[in-house]
């Protein structure tokens, strides 16, 4: 029996689509925004908890959080207990930071990845762990899913539909403490850098949607956004991110997974990351870095 652990949405989403193809008998220990994710790809789950988990599973899958210590701890206690442990990774950046927590840094026994890019950025990560390539899950529902969807129709005046797709920077930079920040900006750095090259993304913009990171709070982009009442901007998460996807045709955030899925959609993505922020770490030469188009001041 498998055990999978989750917690936030980024490690949610890939860990579901893993759980679809896995046949082994399955229990789930989840919260945050993953009760929601796994629920809307697998229908009702039975929820367990950390301990009935450990106590029943041969073998433990956990994504990894940074809002969460639910999978740390969860890792902890299987490697204690000699359970078999594996960890399948969403992202491309900062692979480090999520097994370490209060200086104690805890490995599993097989780190999962989803593609070429992650394989070569783990191995060098990670060289003593066992590290596997499983074709990413998520990217191939999405494919899926983006066969099946509409794309939006020329809006009225030509122009092109953006969408922001929001990140979390501040909150994932207090990890470091205030003084150790390495983004070296935030998301507000980032929006407003955006607006102020609007031009180098589309010359003629219909309509600018800004899709809030499912850990920002209610109303978090109002007041910056409120700096910018003659553009035609909205804020919205309420459809999934491939409808949101299918209706723009660019794609804006930092480095978030959004902006691999809007590649895989074939929109054009920009990184908005300001020049005094660190490189991006997203692999995909596709992103266009709006840093790289505008001429040192």
């Amino acid at each position: 029996m498998l055990a999978f652990v989750s917690h936030d949405a980024g490690g949610a989403e890939i860990l579901s689509s893993y759980a679809r193809v896995v046949e082994e008998e399955k229990i789930f220990v989840l919260d945050g925004p993953a009760k929601a994710i796994f629920e809307r790809k697998l229908g009702s789950i039975n929820h367990t908890s950390s301990t009935e988990a450990l106590q029943r599973a041969r073998h433990v899958v956990l994504g990894t959080s940074w809002q969460s210590d639910l999978e740390w701890q969860m890792l902890r206690n299987a490697r204690e207990q000699q359970k078999a442990t594996s960890v399948f990774l969403d992202h491309w950046v900062n692979y480090g930071e999520g097994f370490i927590r209060n200086g104690i840094r805890i490995l599993p026994d097989e780190i999962i990845v989803g593609d070429e890019d992650a394989l070569r950025i783990a191995k060098a990560t990670f060289p003593d762990t066992t590290i596997n390539l499983f074709p990413n899950p998520y990217f191939a529902e999405i494919r899926e899913t983006m066969k099946n969807l509409i794309n939006a129709p020329p809006s009225h005046n030509g122009g092109d539909r953006i969408l922001f797709v929001c990140e979390n920077i501040s909150d994932h930079a207090k990890i470091f403490g205030a003084a150790q920040n390495p983004f070296g900006y935030d998301e507000f750095d980032a929006i407003r850098y955006f607006f102020d090259h609007l031009a180098k993304v589309a010359g003629n913009v219909s309509e600018i949607i800004f899709r809030p990171h499912p850990s920002d709070p209610q109303g978090k982009y109002a007041r910056i956004l409120g700096e910018y009442r003659g553009k035609p901007v909205r804020i919205s998460n309420e459809r999934t991110l491939p409808e949101q996807i299918a209706e723009c045709d660019i794609v804006v955030g930092c480095e978030s997974m959004a902006m691999v899925i809007g590649l895989l959609a074939g929109k054009k993505v920009y990184s908005v990351i300001p020049p005094k922020g660190r490189k991006i770490s997203l692999p995909q030469n596709e992103i266009i870095r709006l840093n790289e188009q505008i001429p040192a001041a």
